[in-house]
């Protein structure tokens, strides 16, 4: 089946629109961008279930950023909006800058309204911190597309409460004692953005909010350095790309030494060739930094492409296991107060929410669960009914060998005579 798009021709998407800045940062030559390196990630994030509904969102954004217009994606996103009222803030955040990187006439109403919504879902935000020992209604990666979306798009918020909460040894910055880079890395984006406003005079603050701001960045930036890898990744392949974006906009922070971003996109480059990015919301956090673009360029005028060419885009064909498809087994484990394990025989190359959905079948009472769809796939929310809240700071950790895994359970392929875990753990 092949799906047409709107879609700008690829030459001039890989020779005119990669901009100066990229060069400067990293001195990318044009020769590492080819149709080999942007069409798989075009095709996982048009093609995949997970770019439907509002996690169109974050596709859109990617995609307008380098220069690609997709109106029926426009549209879906609209639509999704104006019928959903159970929105958290980070999602209508990026709703507010998908929507704001391309101003049309007829999304003009749409957006306004959605910067006022969002000015009050971010209160709720704070609300909740104060009353539940500073922790957020969702997580500090959300609370940092709040400020950022409403910095660009001149919605209101105080800086009293950006220096008061975004204090880089703030917990929320942390999954126990491990810093997320992901979350970090918004945040530089964010309090960049509040700082510009500052300086242009576009919000009032004092000097010595201006002078928190700069601390707050700078501390930010070194802690993303510090998780930087021996083959160039920052944190992990999946929060590499805001990493990217981060360090972009923060050169005046850093020795250029500290970091060399020719080897970090290599390494990225490397793990495209190799699948890493198969869920759309990681093929879209990738491909701006890959052209130099940041979410600080949503509302510049150079984010809009103006002429379009009609390509073709495989949509990709199920493949259908083989009639001799080999069956793997794995120990499975459940672990809160008390232990409880099982043998699991799965289909080789199923992933980790299969070997739950099989030790349910095997003993429902203690391998019970639920999850929901999110934007990186399926997301487990309670085991033995015994649910995630971000009140507490609780969650459902996935792990292999006693090691926690970057990827969700709904990606990772697990092996034969594998050891793996949920376990219950806060953060």
């Amino acid at each position: 089946m092949r799906q047409s798009h709107q879609l700008p021709l690829v030459g001039l998407l890989l020779f005119s629109l990669i901009p100066s800045q990229l060069c400067t940062i990293c001195e990318v030559s044009l020769e590492n961008y080819s149709c080999l390196t942007v069409l798989p990630l075009l095709n996982t994030m048009i093609n995949s279930k997970y770019a439907r509904g509002i996690q169109a969102a974050n596709v859109l954004l990617s995609l307008r950023l380098v220069g690609i217009q997709d109106q029926s994606l426009e549209r879906q996103v609209i639509q999704e909006v104006k019928e959903r009222l159970d929105l958290t803030s980070g999602q209508l955040a990026l709703v507010v800058l998908s929507l704001g990187a391309c101003q049309n006439s007829d999304e003009t109403i749409t957006y306004v309204h959605l910067v006022s919504q969002l000015e009050k879902k971010f209160q709720e935000e704070i609300k909740n911190m104060v009353t539940h020992n500073g922790n957020p209604l969702t997580n500090y990666y959300q609370l940092s597309l709040d400020v950022l979306a409403l910095c660009l798009f001149n919605g209101k918020y105080s800086v009293t409460e950006v220096n008061k909460y975004f204090t880089p040894e703030n917990k929320n910055f942390y999954f126990g004692s491990q810093f997320s880079v992901d979350t970090g890395a918004m945040a530089v984006l964010a309090l960049t953005c509040v700082k510009r406003s500052i300086i242009n005079g576009q919000i009032k603050a004092s000097e010595m909010d201006l002078k928190h701001i700069n601390n707050y960045i700078e501390s930010l930036v070194k802690k993303i350095l510090h998780e930087k890898k021996e083959n160039g990744l920052i944190g992990n392949v999946f929060s590499t790309g805001e990493a990217m974006q981060a360090l972009y906009v923060s050169a005046n922070y850093y020795n250029q030494t500290e970091w060399d971003c020719q080897q970090t996109l290599r390494a990225v480059l490397k793990e495209i060739s190799q699948g890493s990015f198969h869920m759309p919301i990681a093929a879209a956090q990738i491909l701006p930094a890959l052209f130099g673009k940041t979410y600080l360029d949503v509302n510049n005028s150079f984010s809009c492409g103006s002429g379009s060419f009609n390509i073709s885009i495989h949509k990709p064909s199920p493949v259908e296991p083989s009639s001799s498809s080999s069956w793997i087994s794995v120990n499975y484990t459940v672990k809160i107060n008390k232990t409880y394990s099982t043998n699991v025989t799965v289909k080789n190359g199923s992933v980790f929410l299969d070997v739950m959905k099989r030790a349910q079948q095997i003993n429902e009472t203690v391998f019970r669960f639920t999850y929901v769809e999110t934007s990186w796939g399926p997301y487990i929310t309670s085991v033995q009914g015994l649910e995630a809240n971000s009140n507490d700071r609780t969650y459902w950790e996935l792990l292999s060998e006693g090691k926690p895994l970057s990827q969700g359970v709904g990606s990772y392929v697990v092996h034969n005579g594998e050891n793996l875990e949920v376990r219950w753990s806060t953060y």
